[in-house]
């Protein structure tokens, strides 16, 4: 009994270490589906402040560090004096950042059934 809790415990580590490598390795290897291109021309000629929130959103984005990104976006939209052009930047890029993040979690769910149903495979005899 103690050794299949044992072994239980070891496939339970793997299984945490396999996961955590693997969210590891598809955001690394995860190209930036996030188009900045726009929010970038809307903000070139803005003021100061502005412009660094736009800075912030845009070096967040490409660094796929997307909860920033959507910090800085918000913050960003919620100045008062926008145009409608950078109203807009905001809002296809925010959709574009939300996406990304739904996709990354909805594979990471997949992954993760994928292998708790590894984990309920017999395993192999000694």
């Amino acid at each position: 009994m103690q050794t299949e809790r044992g072994l239980v415990r070891q496939c339970s580590w793997l299984l945490v270490v396999v996961l955590l490598g693997a969210t590891t390795v598809s955001g690394c290897a995860r190209k930036n589906k996030v188009d900045t291109s726009k929010l970038e021309q809307s903000f070139k000629s803005a003021d100061p402040k502005n412009k660094g929130y736009c800075d912030q959103a845009v070096t967040a984005v490409k660094s796929n560090d997307y909860r920033s990104a959507v910090a800085a976006l918000h913050n960003l939209a919620r100045r008062a004096k926008l145009t409608s052009e950078q109203q807009l930047a905001i809002k296809d890029t925010s959709a574009q950042v939300e996406k990304v993040m739904t996709d990354m979690a909805k594979k990471a769910s997949n992954d993760a059934q994928k292998a708790a149903n590894n984990l309920k495979k017999p395993l192999p005899p000694k």
